[in-house]
């Protein structure tokens, strides 16, 4: 039986409205054989969520997610790309599966250290991203206070959090336009493509036939 392979991924985190989505969504159309996976699709009910002492509903936590559903689904693409690059022997960096899983609360759960690669955070200052906050329309609709009384304690607390990591983090502005943050990304994982294809080269010459796979993160 061949060694098992240790997969690693690449991380994108950043606090609410920082622009996770939209990269990710843009790196997806660019990027061959790529999927992403959305935290904000494993949200409890309503009903599940606490409340604070100042009537809070308290979205901005882990508590508010269900992070074993969503691992679920992560386990089930890594198996289903385990299962794509062993069936042919023809695998290329273009054909490398790729895995981008986006969301606001990542950094800091435990079972997904072992996947990250690349690790990327977006940073926007409180004002912008107040204001980028206001735009948009929520269900439940934030409450009067809302932002200030439990979005943004909740995302330095995160960034608190984030001092304990142990890999490097390429922080991004999340104030630069779309296009130069897709380009900013887009560049540096394709030289990680090609290491990968390097990989998978050195391995077929030498008969292993072990093939590198990549998960992108985005929080």
């Amino acid at each position: 039986m061949g060694k098992r392979r240790h997969r690693r991924g690449n991380v994108i985190s950043c606090v609410t409205n920082g622009g996770k989505t939209t990269l990710a969504k843009n790196l997806q159309k660019h990027l061959p054989n790529c999927s992403v996976i959305s935290q904000d699709d494993f949200f409890k009910p309503e009903s599940e969520i606490q409340t604070d002492k100042n009537g809070f509903l308290q979205y901005d936590v882990l508590e508010a997610l269900n992070m074993e559903k969503m691992m679920s689904a992560i386990s089930c693409w890594m198996e289903s790309a385990r299962h794509s690059v062993v069936s042919t022997d023809q695998e290329s960096a273009e054909e490398i599966p790729i895995l981008i899983i986006e969301g606001f609360l990542l950094f800091n759960y435990k079972p997904l250290d072992t996947i990250w690669n690349r690790s990327y955070f977006l940073t926007i200052p409180y004002e912008e991203c107040k204001r980028r906050r206001s735009t948009r329309v929520y269900q439940p609709p934030d409450s009067p206070g809302y932002f200030d009384g439990h979005v943004w304690p909740m995302y330095l607390k995160y960034r608190q959090e984030m001092q304990d990591i142990t890999w490097e983090v390429v922080y991004l502005d999340g104030t630069k336009s779309e296009q130069d943050l897709f380009l900013q990304v887009y560049e540096d994982l394709i030289q990680e493509l090609a290491k990968q294809k390097c990989k998978y080269c050195a391995n077929k010459v030498d008969g292993r036939g072990e093939t590198a796979r990549k998960i992108i993160h985005y929080i």
